[in-house]
């Protein structure tokens, strides 16, 4: 939800258009949730071996029932995003949420296992931030393009980084994963400063412009925070703590999309982003992070 709402905060001044705003994001949750169930279910024979307790391979849920539930949602999924081109008039919407649920399909069905597989999840999430943003008023400015392929590099890093989260990890592939991850936020950081006069003046990055030396430290204390945890993991790279890392790196993604948001919209709608680590932090009791 963080990204598919920073995204359209990115591009319009509130959420009045409740109507194709909740399309969108619905689109964008049973996208995300029917790529968790089908990467179960094609990977129930490695969890079988790996993660015995997981729902499909412990019998809680059966292979026909997830496979059912995981198309059907991505299905209704990409079908939002066409009723919400419909709602909007604009083809990018129907055309993000296709591309997307495309992805995620090839993603878990035949690169997940292959080296590629960190780089479609990050056009993933990038596709899902530019499907909040697909209903701009306005043609996609580079400075959209910016912060949503940060997104998608920060994923990247992170998937590669839980890449052997089951076993011990090569330190050097956690480095390097590091060095991505932090690129991603070096992204975000610096997408405001593309702003430009093409760019429509109510998604000017007003905040972060006006306020470039806090906007600085905000990212640059992320940057070192997100950064130093994964480092740790680097001199210590147990199962265990691959795995807490990677589960901080997915709660501080909603963070990250708080700040793009606060760039443009202040801290109004940054905060109200940032309530998402809420039930975030919540339901991760219960449900698996990595």
């Amino acid at each position: 939800m963080a990204d598919v709402m920073m995204g359209y905060l990115c591009t319009h001044e509130d959420l009045s258009r409740w109507d194709g705003f909740g399309l969108l994001l619905a689109s964008s949750c049973l996208l995300y949730m029917a790529g968790m169930v089908l990467n179960d279910y094609f990977d129930r024979d490695i969890d079988a071996e790996e993660r015995p307790d997981r729902p499909i391979p412990s019998g809680r849920v059966a292979v026909r029932l997830a496979k059912k539930v995981g198309f059907s949602m991505l299905l209704a999924g990409a079908a939002l995003g066409w009723v919400a081109a419909f709602v909007f008039g604009d083809w990018r919407c129907a055309v993000v949420a296709t591309v997307l649920a495309g992805m995620i399909l090839v993603y878990d069905r035949i690169l997940k296992q292959t080296p590629l597989a960190p780089l479609a999840m990050g056009c993933c999430r990038a596709l899902n931030v530019l499907l909040g943003m697909s209903a701009a008023a306005s043609d996609w400015h580079v400075m959209h393009w910016l912060v949503a392929g940060g997104i998608g590099t920060y994923i990247v890093g992170v998937t590669w980084f839980a890449r052997t989260e089951a076993r011990t990890s090569n330190r050097l592939q956690l480095l390097l994963a590091t060095v991505v991850v932090v690129g991603g936020i070096g992204m975000v950081a610096w997408f405001p400063f593309c702003a430009d006069g093409d760019l429509p003046s109510e998604n000017r990055p007003s905040f972060a412009l006006d306020k470039s030396a806090n906007w600085h430290l905000l990212m640059g204390v992320m940057g070192l925070l997100i950064g130093w945890r994964c480092f740790r993991t680097v001199l210590d790279p147990s199962p265990a703590m691959v795995q807490a890392a990677v589960r901080h790196c997915i709660f501080s993604l909603v963070m990250l999309d708080a700040a793009a948001c606060l760039a443009v919209r202040g801290p109004f709608w940054a905060f109200a982003i940032l309530f998402l680590l809420a039930p975030t932090m919540f339901l991760g009791r219960w449900v698996y992070s990595t």
